[in-house]
């Protein structure tokens, strides 16, 4: 048993030592429509409780990222029913979604 926990200790360091380093700015893509995630388009997703979330999808991987206000605060703006994505977060890339 004590082994199983230790090979079991020892994977789960070595898959979080992998994103240690790792630039979370930058879309990898393995070289196929990659780039720095501030120039991709991004669009807006409404979560069921009605709060704007930053989504850019490039055909390969798809970000999400909570939309705040300067203070910290989550925007709740409107722009479209719940559970909506909307705006041009598919545009700037040659991939096409698979699904």
């Amino acid at each position: 048993m004590k082994v199983f926990k230790s090979i079991a200790i020892l994977a789960a360091a070595a898959s979080v030592s992998a994103c240690v380093g790792e630039d979370k700015s930058q879309d990898l893509n393995f070289g196929v429509d990659g780039g720095d995630l501030s120039n991709m388009v991004a669009g807006i997703w409404v979560d069921p409780n009605g709060c704007d979330h930053w989504i850019i999808d490039d055909g390969w991987e798809g970000y999400l990222s909570e939309r705040l206000t300067p203070d910290g605060r989550p925007v709740c703006s409107g722009v479209a029913p719940p559970e909506t994505a909307v705006g041009p977060f598919k545009d700037g890339s040659s991939l096409p979604d698979i699904l």
